[in-house]
């Protein structure tokens, strides 16, 4: 094993694969984006997910490196997780757009197209 990840290394990864717990504690990973945010990442999600079931159960989540497929690509590093209120994700999305550029500002488009506004929620990570 190597040397165990930071938080700041895992947040500049492209791709964060964002492992939420059961409340038996079975890991449930996704590949999520996420937009730095002051000393957190941000990322917008539907609010019926089971990953915002399960964060509104357990904080605890952890982060890692991974690729678009989610695939890890590196050590993963605690975190915690907070579910912000909706208006929260309109500073979510534009600190996506900004991170991820044309193809985030095109996500960001369809997203609230779909109602994303209304239906998603910010789930902002702090390191653990």
């Amino acid at each position: 094993m190597g040397v165990a990840a930071t938080f700041a290394d895992v947040a500049k990864s492209e791709y964060i694969l964002l492992t939420t717990f059961t409340k038996d504690g079975r890991p449930k990973p996704t590949a999520v984006w996420a937009a730095p945010a002051g000393d957190a990442l941000v990322v917008i999600t539907q609010e019926k997910s089971w990953k915002v079931k399960r964060i509104r159960n357990t904080a605890r989540v952890t982060i890692a490196p991974c690729d678009r497929r989610g695939n890890p690509k590196g050590e993963a590093a605690e975190a915690v997780a907070t579910i912000l209120d909706k208006s929260a994700n309109a500073a979510t999305y534009d600190a996506i757009g900004k991170r991820y550029g044309l193809v985030g500002k095109t996500f960001n488009v369809f997203s609230k197209l779909r109602g994303g506004m209304k239906n998603n929620v910010t789930i902002q990570i702090k390191a653990g």
